[in-house]
Protein backbone atom coordinates (compact mmCIF):
# COMPACT_ATOMS: atom_id res chain seq x y z
CA UNK A 1 0.00 0.00 0.00
CA UNK A 2 1.40 3.13 -0.95
CA UNK A 3 1.82 6.10 1.76
CA UNK A 4 0.50 9.15 1.95
CA UNK A 5 3.50 10.82 3.36
CA UNK A 6 6.98 8.90 2.32
CA UNK A 7 7.61 7.16 -1.03
CA UNK A 8 9.25 3.68 0.14
CA UNK A 9 10.98 1.44 -2.32
CA UNK A 10 13.84 -0.70 -1.81
CA UNK A 11 16.64 -2.63 -3.89
CA UNK A 12 15.91 -6.57 -3.48
CA UNK A 13 20.02 -7.50 -2.52
CA UNK A 14 19.82 -5.12 0.21
CA UNK A 15 17.85 -6.07 3.71
CA UNK A 16 16.77 -2.27 3.69
CA UNK A 17 14.19 0.09 2.53
CA UNK A 18 14.51 3.63 1.55
CA UNK A 19 11.59 6.12 2.29
CA UNK A 20 11.59 10.01 0.99
CA UNK A 21 9.45 12.44 2.00
CA UNK A 22 6.77 13.39 -0.58
CA UNK A 23 6.43 16.82 -1.89
CA UNK A 24 2.92 17.18 -1.43
CA UNK A 25 0.77 15.24 1.61
CA UNK A 26 -3.18 15.08 0.89
CA UNK A 27 -5.83 16.92 3.05
CA UNK A 28 -6.45 14.35 5.20
CA UNK A 29 -2.92 14.90 6.63
CA UNK A 30 -2.37 18.13 8.44
CA UNK A 31 1.42 18.60 8.51
CA UNK A 32 4.11 19.47 7.06
CA UNK A 33 7.42 18.53 5.65
CA UNK A 34 9.65 19.83 8.57
CA UNK A 35 7.09 18.27 10.84
CA UNK A 36 7.78 14.94 9.41
CA UNK A 37 11.72 15.50 9.93
CA UNK A 38 11.05 16.06 13.77
CA UNK A 39 8.71 13.38 14.06
CA UNK A 40 11.60 11.40 13.34
CA UNK A 41 14.07 12.81 15.09
CA UNK A 42 11.98 12.66 18.29
CA UNK A 43 12.20 8.49 17.90
CA UNK A 44 15.79 8.67 17.13
CA UNK A 45 16.49 11.08 20.44
CA UNK A 46 13.90 8.24 22.13
CA UNK A 47 14.08 4.98 23.87
CA UNK A 48 12.65 2.35 21.08
CA UNK A 49 12.56 -0.62 23.73
CA UNK A 50 13.00 -2.78 20.32
CA UNK A 51 9.52 -2.10 18.88
CA UNK A 52 9.97 0.98 16.98
CA UNK A 53 12.49 0.97 13.58
CA UNK A 54 15.77 2.51 14.22
CA UNK A 55 16.22 4.96 11.35
CA UNK A 56 19.45 6.37 9.41
CA UNK A 57 18.86 9.39 7.81
CA UNK A 58 21.44 10.42 4.55
CA UNK A 59 21.48 13.53 2.42
CA UNK A 60 22.40 13.52 -1.36
CA UNK A 61 22.41 9.83 -1.09
CA UNK A 62 24.00 8.59 -4.78
CA UNK A 63 22.24 5.94 -6.79
CA UNK A 64 23.37 4.19 -10.22
CA UNK A 65 20.24 5.11 -12.35
CA UNK A 66 20.47 1.86 -13.79
CA UNK A 67 19.08 0.21 -10.95
CA UNK A 68 15.78 2.11 -10.88
CA UNK A 69 12.90 0.47 -12.60
CA UNK A 70 11.29 3.01 -14.82
CA UNK A 71 8.07 2.67 -12.86
CA UNK A 72 9.62 3.85 -10.03
CA UNK A 73 11.87 6.39 -11.33
CA UNK A 74 8.38 8.00 -12.75
CA UNK A 75 6.55 7.30 -9.21
CA UNK A 76 9.77 9.06 -7.28
CA UNK A 77 9.75 12.16 -10.24
CA UNK A 78 6.47 12.60 -9.57
CA UNK A 79 5.51 12.27 -6.21
CA UNK A 80 9.36 13.15 -4.51
CA UNK A 81 10.40 15.65 -7.29
CA UNK A 82 11.98 18.38 -4.99
CA UNK A 83 14.31 15.76 -3.63
CA UNK A 84 14.84 13.63 -6.89
CA UNK A 85 17.53 15.06 -9.16
CA UNK A 86 19.53 13.11 -12.13
CA UNK A 87 23.20 13.37 -12.91
CA UNK A 88 24.53 11.69 -15.33
CA UNK A 89 24.38 7.97 -15.19
CA UNK A 90 23.52 8.45 -11.05
CA UNK A 91 20.58 9.48 -9.10
CA UNK A 92 20.78 11.88 -6.02
CA UNK A 93 17.96 12.24 -3.54
CA UNK A 94 18.49 15.33 -1.88
CA UNK A 95 17.28 13.52 1.75
CA UNK A 96 16.19 10.08 2.79
CA UNK A 97 15.30 7.49 5.67
CA UNK A 98 16.95 4.01 5.56
CA UNK A 99 15.29 1.52 7.51
CA UNK A 100 15.23 -1.99 8.26
CA UNK A 101 13.39 -4.13 5.85
CA UNK A 102 10.34 -6.62 7.21
CA UNK A 103 7.25 -7.62 5.78
CA UNK A 104 4.65 -5.42 6.70
CA UNK A 105 2.18 -6.65 8.79
CA UNK A 106 -1.56 -6.54 7.01
CA UNK A 107 0.72 -8.62 4.08
CA UNK A 108 1.95 -11.09 6.94
CA UNK A 109 -1.62 -11.31 8.00
CA UNK A 110 -3.26 -11.84 4.85
CA UNK A 111 -1.31 -14.59 3.86
CA UNK A 112 -0.25 -16.14 6.68
CA UNK A 113 -2.57 -19.70 7.34
CA UNK A 114 -1.22 -21.03 10.41
CA UNK A 115 -3.22 -20.34 13.69
CA UNK A 116 -0.83 -20.19 15.44
CA UNK A 117 1.91 -17.92 13.81
CA UNK A 118 -1.60 -15.47 12.89
CA UNK A 119 -2.01 -15.29 16.97
CA UNK A 120 1.25 -14.70 17.98
CA UNK A 121 1.42 -11.92 15.55
CA UNK A 122 -1.64 -10.19 16.68
CA UNK A 123 0.16 -10.87 20.41
CA UNK A 124 3.02 -9.11 19.21
CA UNK A 125 1.32 -6.51 18.04
CA UNK A 126 -0.50 -5.55 21.35
CA UNK A 127 2.82 -6.06 22.89
CA UNK A 128 4.29 -3.38 20.30
CA UNK A 129 1.67 -0.59 21.40
CA UNK A 130 2.18 -1.42 25.03
CA UNK A 131 5.54 -1.18 25.35
CA UNK A 132 5.90 2.38 23.21
CA UNK A 133 3.61 3.54 25.69
CA UNK A 134 5.97 2.65 28.33
CA UNK A 135 8.01 4.90 27.35
CA UNK A 136 5.56 7.84 27.05
CA UNK A 137 5.29 7.50 23.38
CA UNK A 138 1.84 7.07 21.34
CA UNK A 139 2.10 6.11 18.06
CA UNK A 140 -0.90 7.67 16.75
CA UNK A 141 -1.79 6.23 13.58
CA UNK A 142 -1.99 2.48 14.59
CA UNK A 143 -3.39 0.83 11.50
CA UNK A 144 -1.34 -2.46 11.32
CA UNK A 145 -0.22 -1.27 7.72
CA UNK A 146 2.11 0.79 9.74
CA UNK A 147 3.43 -2.11 11.17
CA UNK A 148 6.06 -5.10 10.74
CA UNK A 149 7.03 -8.44 11.22
CA UNK A 150 10.66 -9.18 11.57
CA UNK A 151 11.99 -12.61 10.23
CA UNK A 152 12.02 -13.68 13.87
CA UNK A 153 8.39 -13.12 14.62
CA UNK A 154 8.81 -9.70 15.85
CA UNK A 155 6.39 -6.81 15.33
CA UNK A 156 7.83 -3.43 15.12
CA UNK A 157 6.48 -0.11 14.55
CA UNK A 158 7.57 1.73 11.38
CA UNK A 159 5.74 4.86 11.08
CA UNK A 160 6.17 8.19 12.60
CA UNK A 161 4.34 11.15 11.10
CA UNK A 162 1.74 11.07 13.70
CA UNK A 163 3.67 9.70 16.19
CA UNK A 164 3.84 12.16 19.92
CA UNK A 165 4.13 12.20 23.40
CA UNK A 166 1.66 10.34 25.19
CA UNK A 167 1.34 13.57 27.63
CA UNK A 168 0.05 15.45 24.62
CA UNK A 169 -2.65 13.49 24.09
CA UNK A 170 -6.44 13.73 26.23
CA UNK A 171 -7.50 10.25 26.14
CA UNK A 172 -11.43 9.79 26.82
CA UNK A 173 -14.15 7.48 27.10
CA UNK A 174 -16.89 7.75 24.66
CA UNK A 175 -20.26 9.10 25.89
CA UNK A 176 -23.08 6.89 26.35
CA UNK A 177 -26.30 8.19 25.55
CA UNK A 178 -29.90 6.81 24.56
CA UNK A 179 -29.57 9.08 21.99
CA UNK A 180 -28.45 7.70 18.67
CA UNK A 181 -27.20 11.30 17.34
CA UNK A 182 -25.54 12.13 20.61
CA UNK A 183 -22.18 11.00 19.21
CA UNK A 184 -22.65 14.06 16.86
CA UNK A 185 -22.56 16.83 19.28
CA UNK A 186 -19.92 15.59 20.80
CA UNK A 187 -16.69 18.12 21.68
CA UNK A 188 -13.61 16.58 20.13
CA UNK A 189 -10.63 18.84 20.29
CA UNK A 190 -7.08 18.63 18.31
CA UNK A 191 -5.77 16.10 20.75
CA UNK A 192 -8.52 14.02 21.99
CA UNK A 193 -7.88 10.17 21.42
CA UNK A 194 -10.90 7.54 22.03
CA UNK A 195 -9.56 4.17 22.30
CA UNK A 196 -12.97 2.23 22.74
CA UNK A 197 -12.17 3.33 18.75
CA UNK A 198 -9.75 1.37 18.37
CA UNK A 199 -10.46 -1.76 17.61
CA UNK A 200 -12.40 -0.66 14.29
CA UNK A 201 -8.95 0.30 12.33
CA UNK A 202 -5.99 -1.40 14.00
CA UNK A 203 -6.72 -4.64 12.46
CA UNK A 204 -9.64 -5.15 9.81
CA UNK A 205 -11.34 -8.48 10.03
CA UNK A 206 -13.74 -9.30 12.39
CA UNK A 207 -11.30 -12.81 14.03
CA UNK A 208 -7.95 -10.70 14.30
CA UNK A 209 -10.04 -8.09 15.95
CA UNK A 210 -11.81 -10.29 18.18
CA UNK A 211 -8.27 -11.84 18.77
CA UNK A 212 -6.52 -8.60 19.44
CA UNK A 213 -9.49 -7.45 21.89
CA UNK A 214 -8.76 -10.94 23.63
CA UNK A 215 -5.26 -11.04 24.01
CA UNK A 216 -4.73 -7.23 24.39
CA UNK A 217 -8.52 -5.08 25.13
CA UNK A 218 -7.06 -3.11 28.03
CA UNK A 219 -5.50 -0.68 24.89
CA UNK A 220 -9.18 -0.17 23.54
CA UNK A 221 -9.85 1.28 26.60
CA UNK A 222 -9.43 4.83 28.14
CA UNK A 223 -8.37 3.80 31.73
CA UNK A 224 -5.33 1.98 30.29
CA UNK A 225 -3.80 4.92 28.86
CA UNK A 226 -4.99 7.07 31.11
CA UNK A 227 -2.78 5.06 33.47
CA UNK A 228 0.15 5.21 31.31
CA UNK A 229 -0.04 8.63 31.13
CA UNK A 230 -0.31 8.56 35.37
CA UNK A 231 3.04 6.86 35.27
CA UNK A 232 4.79 9.02 32.49
CA UNK A 233 3.93 11.94 34.14
CA UNK A 234 5.45 10.87 37.76
CA UNK A 235 8.34 10.18 35.95
CA UNK A 236 8.29 5.91 36.66
CA UNK A 237 10.83 4.09 33.84
CA UNK A 238 8.30 0.76 34.31
CA UNK A 239 10.62 -2.32 34.13
CA UNK A 240 10.08 -4.23 30.61
CA UNK A 241 11.74 -7.21 28.28
CA UNK A 242 12.03 -6.73 24.84
CA UNK A 243 12.32 -9.92 23.71
CA UNK A 244 11.05 -13.46 24.62
CA UNK A 245 11.50 -14.19 28.47
CA UNK A 246 12.14 -17.61 27.73
CA UNK A 247 15.67 -17.04 25.51
CA UNK A 248 16.60 -14.64 28.99
CA UNK A 249 19.90 -15.76 31.14
CA UNK A 250 19.12 -16.64 34.51
CA UNK A 251 21.27 -17.14 37.73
Amino acid sequence: IKGLVMAVFHLPSYGVVFKVIKDEFPESKKITRDFVKNRYRLVKTSDRVGRMADTHEYVNFTFPLDRFDPTLLAYLQDTCAGSVVIQGNNLIIKHLYIERRMTPLNLYLNNETDDDKIRHAIDELGLCIKQIALTNIFPGDMLHKNFGITRGGRVIFYDYDEICYLTEREFRTLPKSDDPYAIDTLSVGPTDVFPEQFEHFIVGKKHLKQELKALHGEIMTAEYWQDMQAQSLKGDVPDFIPYNQAKRFVN
